[in-house]
């Protein structure tokens, strides 16, 4: 991420979420009314043009043309991590981790999240961007939100947890979206050494197949989506090869419940749209630690 500057990434998903908002809200995977905030004012007017007849099925298949299956992955997955995360809540989860949260509306647009404590940790250039935008549209900050600033190149996990205020003895949900691509080998191995710290967890998280940034060929449409990113000085580093993260997450004691492509959560959330072929590298996984 370029320094100085909120995350582009971020803005994209908050895009896409714009996008499925302007769809009729009867047809639409959920309701993101906060989304639009966050956006250029050309992603601005690509949403109200979303929202017209004429423009409600073009804008879409313009963006899957750009970056193909980016549009239908982000949204689906959103649908499906907010699932997920209601499933935690509902089984017992007290506390909400996000890492990375970049301009994540979850605490705001999900009512089953009102009456939990919410951490959101993100880097402050990005933090500090989706502040100045809520304070604009809103009065008062939810009470039960934190919102933390935290440079993950420069504090340690330790340190961002005491300065988080986190509670590591209460049961605990942690979404990490869009975020292991971009680290190193040692950063994702240190962030789920650090979740060991939790005497009972949920971890929701996402990631590439390895094999997309070993045989980039493999897949359809990564020229596009790889070229931006390098553009954008927010290039993929990391991924795993899916049949061994279950052995991977054993070894921090987590035991690995379930783990879907974007074909999978697509499939699940969209099966009455066409789906542009993409993105099929795209994974969420589900993996918890919990008392007996």
């Amino acid at each position: 991420m370029k320094a100085q500057t909120a995350s582009k990434t971020a803005q994209y998903m908050a895009f896409f979420r714009a996008l499925e908002t302007a769809r009729p809200e009867s047809r639409s995977l959920f309701q993101d009314p906060y989304a639009r905030q966050f956006l250029s004012p050309t992603l601005k007017l690509l949403v109200i043009l979303a929202s017209l007849p004429i423009g409600r099925g073009l804008i879409p298949r313009l963006v899957q043309r750009e970056a193909p299956g980016a549009f239908s992955s982000g949204v689906a997955r959103t649908r499906h991590i907010d699932d997920l995360l209601e499933k935690a809540v509902r089984e017992g989860s007290k506390q909400i981790v996000i890492l990375g949260a970049g301009f994540d509306t979850r605490a705001l647009r999900l009512d089953f999240l009102r009456d939990v404590a919410v951490i959101e940790i993100d880097h402050p250039d990005t933090s500090r961007s989706k502040l100045q935008t809520l304070g604009t549209i809103m009065a008062k900050l939810p009470e039960n939100v934190s919102y933390c600033q935290a440079d993950f190149n420069g504090q340690s996990l330790e340190e961002i947890g005491i300065e988080s205020n986190i509670d590591f003895g209460a049961a605990t949900a942690i979404v990490w979206e869009g975020v292991t691509n971009y680290l190193s080998a040692d950063a994702v191995d240190k962030t789920f050494r650090w979740t060991e710290k939790f005497s009972r967890v949920d971890i929701i998280f996402t990631y590439i197949d390895r094999k997309v940034l070993d045989h980039p060929g493999e897949f359809a449409g990564t020229e596009n989506v790889l070229a931006y990113l390098r553009d954008s000085e927010e290039q993929w580093t990391f991924g795993f090869v899916p049949s061994a993260l279950p052995d991977y997450l054993a070894k921090h004691r987590l035991a690995l419940v379930e783990d879907v492509s974007a074909v999978q959560y697509c499939t699940k959330y969209m099966a009455d749209r066409r789906v542009t072929k993409g993105y099929e590298f795209y994974r969420v996984a589900l993996a918890w630690r919990r008392k007996p």
